[in-house]
Formats: C-alpha cells, sequence, structure tokens
C-alpha cells in the first residue's frame, strides 16, 4: 500500500467538499445502492495493487458508514450506499491543521467509521477500488470516539455515524421508543434530585436499546421575553446533556446536537400555573434510525 500525506490543493474547498459536498449526478447514476438489510457484503478474491491500468470509476464524497476488513461503505448526503475496497494500491492521504500545513503519515487502519472522504475509484471485478481516499485529521479524531470492535454488524455502525454527523435531519426518519420530561423552577435551568435520577433511568433504558440514539430539547414556558426563554431552552438542555454523559455515562457519540424551543410546542396551558409547571421542561427522546431499527 502506498500511504501519502501530501497535502491536496485548494484546502479549505476541499473541507467543504468533504464535508458537505454531495456526488455528482454522473456519479450518482453509476454508484448502485447496496443493500443492508442484513448487513452482509459479498467479497470476491483480493483486489489488485497495480490500479494503474483499471478504468476509472465513479468519485465519492461522503464518509464512512461502516467498515469490514478491507471493505469500506460509503455514504454520500443523499443516501446513496457504495461498497469501496481498498488495496496495497490504494493512496492514502491526510492533511493536519486548518491550512493542511503539518503532515503524519497514516495506514489504512485510519480509515475509521464515520470519517468524512473523498474517494477516487476505479473498476474491477464488477465492484469498485478506491485509488485515492482523502480526509482531514480533525475528522479522524472525531471518527476515533466511535471506532467500534471487528464484530460489530453495518447497522450498529451506521446509527453510531449518525450521532457523529449531528443531524436529526427529518425526525419521519426516526422511531421514538420513548420520552423523559424533567421539570425546573421558573427562570432556572439547575437539576432537582428527582431529575437527575430520571435522566440516569432515562440513559439506562436507552442503553439497553439497540442503536438508540438520545435527542434532547429544551422549553420553557411564556413567561418572559423571546430572547430571553430562547437562552434559558438552551442552557436547560446543555445541563441535560452534560448530566447524561458526566454522571449518566452516556456517550457523547450517541447524542444527536441539543436544542431549545424556547416556548414552542407547549405541553399544556401557559395560562395556568399548573400548565406553566408543565412546559418547563426538556425532553430526552430515545430514537433509532428507521433504516435499523430491529436489525
Amino acid at each position: 500500500m502506498n500511504v501519502i500525506s501530501n497535502q491536496p490543493k485548494n484546502s479549505i474547498a476541499l473541507t467543504i467538499l468533504l464535508l458537505a459536498a454531495p456526488v455528482s449526478v454522473a456519479a450518482q447514476q453509476e454508484v448502485r445502492p447496496v443493500p443492508v438489510s442484513d448487513g452482509s457484503i459479498n467479497v470476491y478474491g483480493s483486489p489488485p495493487a497495480d490500479l494503474s491500468e483499471l478504468a476509472e470509476g465513479p468519485d465519492l464524497e461522503g464518509f464512512i458508514a461502516a467498515r469490514k476488513g478491507s471493505t469500506l461503505r460509503v455514504m454520500t448526503e443523499e443516501g446513496a450506499a457504495t461498497d469501496v475496497r481498498i488495496s496495497e494500491g490504494t493512496e492514502i492521504k491526510a492533511r493536519k491543521g486548518l491550512f493542511g500545513i503539518g503532515r503524519k503519515t497514516l495506514g489504512e487502519n485510519a480509515l475509521l467509521n464515520g470519517l468524512p472522504v473523498s474517494v477516487k475509484t476505479v473498476e474491477w471485478n464488477g465492484g469498485l477500488i478506491a485509488e485515492q481516499v482523502r480526509f482531514r485529521d480533525n475528522d479522524l479524531k472525531t471518527a476515533s470516539m466511535i471506532r467500534t470492535g471487528t464484530s460489530q454488524g453495518f447497522a450498529e455502525q451506521t446509527a453510531a455515524t449518525e450521532a457523529l454527523r449531528g443531524r436529526v435531519g427529518d425526525i419521519d426518519q426516526y422511531n421514538i421508543k420513548g420520552t423523559t420530561n424533567v421539570y425546573f423552577d421558573t427562570g432556572k435551568y439547575a437539576l432537582s434530585s428527582e431529575a437527575r435520577s430520571n435522566l440516569c433511568m432515562a440513559a439506562n433504558q436507552a442503553g439497553s436499546t439497540d442503536n438508540a440514539l438520545l435527542l434532547v430539547v429544551g422549553y420553557t414556558d411564556s413567561t418572559g421575553t423571546y430572547e430571553i426563554n430562547q437562552q434559558l431552552s438552551e442552557k436547560r438542555a446543555s445541563r441535560v446533556v452534560n448530566y447524561l454523559q458526566q454522571q449518566c455515562g452516556w456517550k457523547p457519540y450517541r447524542m444527536l446536537t441539543p436544542t431549545g424551543m424556547a416556548e414552542a410546542d407547549p405541553a399544556a396551558d401557559n395560562t395556568t400555573a399548573s400548565g406553566k409547571a408543565q412546559n418547563r421542561r426538556v425532553a430526552v427522546n430515545i430514537l433509532v434510525s428507521k433504516s435499523v431499527d430491529g436489525l
């Protein structure tokens, strides 16, 4: 395998492409989505080390949704999955620092689940081989948080990857397995002893649910201005997230991006004291992606 750490040109532009750019229309037409219902892939033969004579394949922009042996599953922003083999001829390029200043040598073991990558491919034996793989050193550090054992299936790895990307996207693409509400005093974001106990029980429930992620959403009652309530709802959500991670042992990479909703979506009538008490809450939602639920 050739391991190269040369800095690619136009570093900032490449960074944007790695994190956000979709695959071109032509590439989307050439790449066949890979079935993931059973988390298995078929491997035929060993890929060649000399890739120079092979036909050019599509360029892929996305992230490593899963890995099994020398095969990567690359997922685009549109959700198209493509399996790509790694060979001894694959060039792995990494760049370090904001402007690509500084380099370090990396091997195939750096290609971790969740890592945003740009992949140049060639065609071989009815499939694709990665001729070149590029990624950022900072992204590698983040992806290392969700590094998993080789015995894990694609389904569980994909769920962890969604957490790394930190996006809910469309809530309709998730099944809600449970919701725990914790409540606050007016204008406050301190956790009561009851709230602390309930949060760890929610974390335990989520921990016993396959491929579960947590989504934390903070709310207020109608007291105060919108600006104050927005800040307060965000502080409540952040306090809950910190407690779940620091005291309840919930892993950061299994947490979707928390949010504050101010007084939106009231759970009860804001014209009564009891209704306001129900609205001063943080909802901890246990979510499982529909694409992996039940696998």
